[in-house]
């Protein structure tokens, strides 16, 4: 299982809202792997707070494991796709991929951790995480996405729409 955790807050290129970038990089998953589920989509203020546009989130959870390095550099390339431009972080931006597990590694070097350093302390990726995962065990916390989730709560999340967007 791979877990891929999907962002936007601008339009891109062609002046498409975040949502509809979030659902073009849901299709573009598929060349990764199959797509088994996707969460709902969310909407989040930025993190950390800024004046930034609200993001749309999401996870995607694909079928398959693989090479961690593979995958972010498939995911870097759907990026680059949209427009993304690497910069400052945190900054806003046209479309954020999060490689946040493949199946159980733990994986700490050459620019790539798994888990993701930051999935335990984000509402916004825990939220729509235990729509697709709700069994999904953090290999290094030893605790599920919902547990997880409890602990730190998801203010400021909230559903983005109220039905499926495809």
């Amino acid at each position: 299982m791979i877990l891929v955790a999907i962002g936007a807050n601008l339009p891109d290129a062609a002046g498409r809202p975040a949502l509809a970038t979030c659902v073009w990089a849901r299709a573009q998953l598929m060349g990764i792997a199959p797509v088994v589920q996707v969460s709902r989509w969310y909407r989040t203020a930025p993190v950390p707070a800024s004046d930034q546009p609200d993001y749309i989130n999401g996870v995607a959870r694909l079928d398959g494991g693989g090479d961690p390095r593979a995958v972010l550099d498939a995911l870097h390339r759907i990026e680059n796709i949209a427009g993304r431009v690497r910069g400052v972080p945190n900054a806003a931006r046209v479309l954020d991929l999060d490689l946040l597990a493949i199946d159980g590694q733990v994986v700490a070097g050459d620019g790539l951790i798994l888990p993701h350093p930051r999935i335990a302390q984000r509402g916004f990726v825990l939220l729509p995480l235990s729509d697709v995962a709700p069994g999904w065990i953090h290999p290094v916390l030893g605790a599920t996405a919902s547990v997880l989730l409890a602990r730190i709560g998801h203010d400021g999340v909230s559903l983005a729409c109220k039905g499926p967007v495809d």
